[in-house]
Order: structure tokens, then sequence, then C-alpha cells
């Protein structure tokens, strides 16, 4: 089994944490300051819970942010900017920059559902020995992770990003590639305030 898992990789999508840049939905209730604060919060906790996980990148935007995504790094893991274009050519980019330096099953998440743990993305590793797509949905219409085997550029060209209509599009678009697609358990992001009361009681609790 451990020569199993030297194919897999993970990518962790990030924003630079700068006021005004982060979190815009928080930022319209509790002010750019306190929303870049939350950010900040949410990508230490979503990244302690997968610290035990070696071939880690974080890829992140803006291109010259990397001094202040440095902090968040951990042993063995790398970093890459995002590069140009809309959050599906970003994407895609990644996936085909993974699979082109020799990446078998990779995985992509971004930082707006601090649930994520270690063990949700060995289960997206372990889906795609079987299946072409793994997701993860999110309770609004979208998804927390996306997992391939092969580069799918038509999963990520002209999506509707940040609706509640992506995920449906994404599994009509594998339907029609017949690609097979795995779910992981179905999770909620932190977007609004009530999101930010939410996560905040849970920690607590």
């Amino acid at each position: 089994m451990p020569g199993l898992m030297r194919d897999e990789k993970l990518i962790v999508f990030l924003k630079a944490p700068r006021p005004g840049q982060v979190k815009m939905r928080l930022a319209a209730t509790l002010g750019a300051a306190a929303a870049c604060a939350a950010y900040r919060r949410l990508v230490e906790t979503l990244l302690r819970q997968i610290a035990t996980l070696k071939n880690v990148e974080l890829r992140f935007t803006p291109d010259d942010a990397e001094s202040e995504i440095k902090p968040w790094m951990q042993e063995h893991w790398q970093l890459a900017e995002q590069g140009a274009g809309d959050l599906g050519r970003r994407l895609d980019q990644a996936f085909q920059s993974a699979f082109r330096n020799g990446s078998g099953r990779v995985v992509i998440i971004g930082s707006d559902c601090p649930e994520v743990t270690a063990a949700d993305i060995e289960s997206a590793y372990a889906a795609l020995l079987s299946h072409d797509v793994v997701v993860g949905p999110a309770v609004d219409g979208g998804y927390w992770l996306i997992g391939l085997r092969a580069a799918q550029p038509a999963l990520f060209i002209d999506m509707p990003w940040s609706t509640s209509l992506l995920l449906r599009e994404t599994l009509e678009r594998s339907r029609d590639a017949a690609l097979r697609v795995h779910f992981l358990r179905t999770l909620s992001d932190v977007d609004t305030e009530a999101d930010w009361r939410r996560f905040l009681a849970e920690a607590k609790a």
C-alpha cells in the first residue's frame, strides 16, 4: 500500500490576507479588517487540520503574495502562483501543472470550508482509484473540493462560479463526458456573518 500513495497531490487555493480583498460578503457587515482577521483564522484552522499531509501545494493569488503566504507553509509543502485568468482557468492550470509533473490523483480545495480534514482528503484520493472525478458538495450548491485523475478542461470553462448552479453544471458536464463521479460528505462554507458566528460557536464548543 505505501507505494500506492506516491502520486497524490493536494492543492490549496489561497488569497493574500489583505483587508478589502478577502471575504467580501463578510466585510460588508463586519468591516474589511475584521473580515481579513476572520479569513486568517479560517485558513489557519484548515491548514492545521491537513498538516499531516505531505504532498501539498499552497497556490496563491495575487502572484506577488509569496511572502504573505510563506508563514503558512509546513515542511515538505510547496508554493506556487495561481497565475492569470478567471477561477476556472486557474483551476485548470493547477490541475494540468500537477499532472505534467507526475501526479496521478490531484485534489484542489479552497479556504472557505474550515471543516475539511486530512481524512476528507484521504477519502478523495481513495475514490480517485476507481472514479474520474470526486467532488465535495457544498450546502450552497457549489463544491468545497474537486479531484481528478486526468485533466478535464471542460469542467472549468464558462462555469457559473459563485452560484448555486455550479455543482449541477459540473455533474452535467461530467455525465456528458462519461466520467465516473464520487461524492464526499456535504459541508458548509463560511461566507456570511451568520456562517462566521456559527463557526465561532462550534469552535468554542
